[in-house]
């Protein structure tokens, strides 16, 4: 629900404050007073073009403010939410133009593009009389429309469904044509590569094991050279080897240990040493069996090595890596291998999925001509009751573009004939600003429940009517209050005696400029300007009473 609306500077305004409540609110005034201007504040704060010549003169800049309150759940606040503009319930819009015409625009006392305050606004304000600022002239929002007034949710479901389904299986198709999978150039070019990664690479371990291998092949001669060495220091014939060494300081320490017994320990540490240095002797031995002098053997494991880096340098990875890339391709082998039969699955499946959608899209399409017929009916019968003598036509036509659609296979065209004997025309292009916003409020009457934005705003609805149509007029516009919040410009006092609310705005000159102020009318003031409206200036006795009787007529509906 709109709360209030603030305005400071804005056109012949210098400042107003206007509270709004539930229901019908009207706003009267002499004619040139401005009554639309709130009208025109409202566009400007629902993302308007704006200009130089809204700012009053002499001020540097206009101030436009909204607040609304917004219910748990409503579209527009899971909106603020995704955007991350949300402040609880309240929601604040604000608008500031200045002389040079640029402005700013703010959600939430955080700034936004104006395009998001559009975006927003069509969840919160439809606006009627004022042709490029209607969501209701819009064919997209026609359509919603008459799905929601049809309750067709359950088949717009299935359809969605459906057109999900068929989407994500062409997506696949594209996916699998795309990767080359009827190339069988690309098949010959990976099994080559799968050949030749299979014959040479290895995982890490292996490849760590054949570097070993090739660094010993490289240095076996040294190697047995140095061993034997090794083990002839250790273990050799002559007297200097360490174990013959190590003999003789074990025998010199057996004499010292008779004279000591403290020594014998250190003799068992002689021992075990002697017993290390045998080991060691043993196993250099081995060592030296063990080794491979063949040249032939060198050569192969060479190559093999060679091999490895060439293949790693060929795709630009290292060594240890040749395993996951022979996998990778080996898979991607396999894929392409296996893609024939998939694709053929999954134009099986892509048969089922468009019966599917057709079947659902059919369904919704029936159900829409049904709605369309009852909507027809219900719009024109109130057209009728406002003085609009043509008829009105919800024409669906099937869509030119035969790709899945989650609206379905039709769209849908309001058309209106503003009189007997003439075509249909789209709503869109009806002229008189008066009679769109009349009919406009006959549709949103006849799909009362069906429109989920909660502020309707009606610009000179009842403009070149008068008299009983006048009431039928205000009578509607108080049924759609019942169900929404509605304010209506008017210059007439059977639809001004209706509102719920009434705000009057008067035009006076202060030290030589013109303003207007905004007030809010108390019940007795709304009597003298119900009475003023019938009257004109000089109000008499009858008038008054005439407006009194309105008034309480209207309270009693």
């Amino acid at each position: 629900m709109l709360k209030s609306i603030f305005v400071k500077d804005f056109a012949i305004i210098d400042r107003a404050e206007v509270p709004l409540g539930a229901g019908m609110t009207v706003l009267t005034g002499e004619t040139g007073a401005g009554k639309s201007l709130l009208v025109d504040a409202l566009l400007l704060l629902t993302g308007g073009r704006s200009d130089a010549g809204v700012v009053r003169h002499g001020a540097e800049r206009a101030e436009l403010h909204a607040e609304f309150e917004l219910p748990a759940g409503s579209p527009a606040r899971q909106w603020l939410v995704e955007q991350e503009l949300d402040d609880d319930e309240a929601l604040r819009l604000r608008r500031i133009v200045r002389a040079d015409g640029n402005s700013r625009a703010y959600i939430n006392d955080r700034p936004c593009s104006l395009t998001q305050m559009r975006e927003l606004c069509t969840l919160l304000v439809e606006i009627h009389g004022q042709h490029e600022h209607q969501a209701l002239l819009q064919r997209v929002q026609q359509l919603r429309l008459l799905d929601r007034f049809g309750k067709h949710e359950e088949l717009l479901a299935r359809v969605l469904g459906a057109c999900r389904q068929q989407q994500s299986i062409e997506r696949a198709l594209a996916e699998l044509d795309g990767a080359g999978s009827g190339d069988p150039d690309r098949v010959e070019f990976l099994k080559f590569q799968l050949k030749e990664l299979k014959r040479d690479a290895l995982s890490a371990d292996a490849l760590q094991k054949l570097v070993e291998d090739h660094k010993r092949a490289s240095n076996a001669s040294q190697l047995l050279e140095g061993s034997a060495k090794l083990g002839e220091l250790i273990d050799g014939d002559d007297s200097q080897s360490l174990r013959s060494l190590l003999a003789d300081a074990r025998g010199e320490l057996e004499k010292l240990g008779t004279l000591d017994d403290s020594l014998n320990p250190v003799l068992e540490l002689l021992d075990a040493a002697d017993i290390q240095f045998s080991e060691a002797a043993d196993t250099l031995s081995r060592y030296r069996d063990r080794l491979d002098l063949d040249p032939q053997q060198f050569q192969k494991l060479d190559q093999q090595l060679a091999r490895i880096h060439e293949l790693a340098r060929k795709h630009r990875i290292a060594p240890k890596d040749l395993a996951d890339k022979a996998e990778a391709v080996e898979q991607e082998l396999l894929r392409i291998e296996g893609a024939s039969g998939e694709r053929e699955r999954l134009l099986s499946t892509l048969a089922v999925a468009q019966k599917e959608y057709q079947a659902a899209a059919q369904a919704l399409a029936a159900a829409r001509a049904g709605s369309a017929r009852k909507l027809d009916s219900a719009v024109t019968r109130i057209l009728n009751e406002l003085a609009i003598a043509g008829r009105f036509v919800a024409a669906l036509t099937p869509r030119a573009d035969l790709t899945p659609n989650p609206s379905g296979i039709d769209e849908v065209e309001f058309l209106v004939s503003p009189n007997p004997g003439q075509p249909e025309r789209p709503l869109r292009k009806v002229a008189s600003g008066g009679e769109l916003a009349r009919i406009a409020l006959a549709i949103e009457v006849a799909t009362l429940g069906s429109d989920e934005v909660p502020v309707m705003v009606f610009d000179e609805v009842d403009s070149g009517i008068g008299g009983a149509t006048a009431e039928v007029v205000g009578r509607k516009l108080r049924e759609l209050g019942g169900a929404r919040q509605v304010l209506t410009v008017t210059h007439l006092p059977q639809v001004a005696a209706l509102g719920h609310g009434h705000l009057r705005v008067a035009k006076s000159s202060v030290d030589g400029q013109t303003r207007t102020q905004i007030e809010v009318l108390t019940a007795a003031a709304r009597v003298d300007e119900v009475a003023r409206m019938l009257g004109g200036i000089e109000q008499t006795a009858e008038n008054r009473a005439a407006a009194k009787a309105m008034l309480e007529s209207a309270a009693k509906r």
